[in-house]
């Protein structure tokens, strides 16, 4: 069947046969979520991504930056203002990942007031992220970040992806239109 998509796509070279690649392997609902590390406040605080969701129903979201405006103004203020209404849907947890090292999360989330309400995580080689496929090269905020967007996660596995249809807008994984689907 990828032999005929290849054709079908006129996949000549080798990049372009793994990018189609890729593009079907890209993390769907139902979808286990990988077990990365991430960190918190500090490199010395590791986070395992299946610790955070071992038997428990969360939200993550995905933002291209902390500090950057969106994700400062918008896409993470909401889940945090939204925090008690997530969790009287019987949702655990809510978790932020982003690409950027730990003390800047660290230092983001204080910022922002999440502190017992979202945890702010950092990707800072964006393993995380590239493992669910949804990283972007966004070099006018230094290279590679994450798209923007939202999972509901129960023990682990994927159940519904809100992503951005350019990956970096905010309209579909945003808090009020998440929590309508929760």
């Amino acid at each position: 069947m990828l032999s005929s998509f290849r054709q079908t796509l006129k996949l000549n070279s080798s990049s372009n046969f793994a990018l189609a690649s890729r593009f079907l392997s890209n993390l769907k609902e139902g979808s286990q979520l990988p077990n990365s590390v991430l960190f918190e406040d500090s490199p010395g605080n590791k986070v395992h991504v299946h610790d955070l969701f071992k038997g428990k129903k969360g939200v993550l979201l995905g933002v291209p930056g902390a500090f950057t405006p969106t994700c400062s103004n918008s896409h993470l203020p909401g889940f945090i203002k939204n925090f008690e209404q997530v969790k009287s849907k019987g949702y655990d947890v809510v978790v932020c990942v982003t690409v950027n090292d730990p003390f800047v999360t660290g230092a983001w989330a204080k910022d922002r007031q999440a502190e017992g309400k979202v945890r702010v995580l950092a990707d800072p080689q964006a393993e995380f992220t590239k493992a669910i496929h949804m990283d972007k090269d966004l070099a006018v905020l230094g290279g590679v970040r994450s798209k923007r967007y939202t999972m509901i996660v129960e023990d682990n596995i994927v159940r519904k992806v809100f992503e951005e249809p350019d990956g970096t807008g905010a309209t579909c994984s945003l808090a009020d239109n998440v929590l309508k689907n929760l």
